[in-house]
């Protein structure tokens, strides 16, 4: 399905750096609860992610991107601000990222 230009403008997607992982044991599928620095501007957001094919440790620290104006996703007793994106492989999700210096709250185009 086509969609417009200006369909794919209104996703605000921007680099974060996650700076806590914790386990969310309520999650229907395993997952972990993140808690994202998109910087000044955008704070620091919240979100459910299944993203357990990574350990905990690999992920502080880490830069990813996420859509961050979507409205808040009820994921079990949790509020899901933010939806980190990643490819779906058979390995589980690979999160998306960027190599170069980026500051976060940086917008993806």
């Amino acid at each position: 399905m086509a969609i417009e230009y200006s369909d794919f403008e209104k996703v605000e997607m921007r680099v974060g750096i996650i700076k806590e992982v914790n386990d969310f044991p309520n999650a229907r599928k395993p997952a972990y609860k993140l808690l994202i620095d998109f910087g000044d501007g955008i704070g620091v957001k919240r979100s459910s992610a299944q993203i357990t094919n990574y350990s905990k440790e690999a992920l502080i620290g880490r830069k990813v991107i996420a859509v961050v104006n979507f409205k808040p996703k009820k994921v079990a007793d949790f509020s899901s601000e933010v939806l980190v994106l990643g490819a779906l492989t058979d390995h589980g999700v690979m999160l998306l990222g960027v190599d170069e210096p980026t500051e976060p709250g940086s917008r993806i185009a």
